[in-house]
C-alpha cells in the first residue's frame, strides 16, 4: 500500500471565484478533516470560524483554526470544514472530505474512484 496525493481546488463559500489549488494533498482516511495552508485560505477569504484541539500522529496536543469551503478533486467537489495547516503541518485530504467528494482508495492501483451510489432509506414501511 503506498501513498495517494491528489490536486484540490479550494473555493470561498460566498464567492467561489476566489479559488486556489492546492497540489500534492496527501490522501489520509486515518485524519477527519482536510488541512491546507492557512496562508492559502486567507488568500481566498476563508475565515476561521472555530478554533479546535488536535492530537498528531507523534501524541503532540496541538491547536489550529477551522474555517469552511468548497473542496473539488476531478469533477466532484463537496463543502467542508478546512484546518488552517502552519508550517510544519502536512497538506492532508481528510476522511471526511473524501466521502463527501464520494471517493473511495483503489489499493491496487493507488488511486481514487468512484464510491458508486448513496445508500439511503427505502420507503418500505413508511405511510
Amino acid at each position: 500500500m503506498g501513498l495517494i496525493f491528489v490536486g484540490c481546488k479550494v473555493q470561498n463559500q460566498s464567492e467561489p471565484e476566489r479559488a486556489a489549488t492546492v497540489e500534492q494533498l496527501m490522501v489520509d482516511t486515518g485524519c477527519e478533516l482536510t488541512w491546507i495552508p492557512g496562508d492559502v485560505l486567507r488568500g481566498i477569504g476563508v475565515e476561521p470560524r472555530k478554533r479546535l484541539g488536535f492530537v498528531t500522529a507523534d501524541g503532540k496536543k496541538i491547536m489550529r483554526d477551522v474555517g469552511y469551503a468548497f473542496l473539488r478533486v476531478g469533477r466532484r467537489e463537496t463543502v467542508d470544514e478546512v484546518v488552517f495547516a502552519e508550517k510544519g503541518d502536512l497538506r492532508l485530504l481528510g476522511a471526511r472530505t473524501l466521502e463527501g467528494l464520494r471517493y473511495m482508495i483503489d489499493f491496487r492501483r493507488n488511486k481514487l474512484i468512484p464510491a458508486g451510489p448513496v445508500v439511503a432509506a427505502g420507503n418500505r414501511g413508511w405511510r
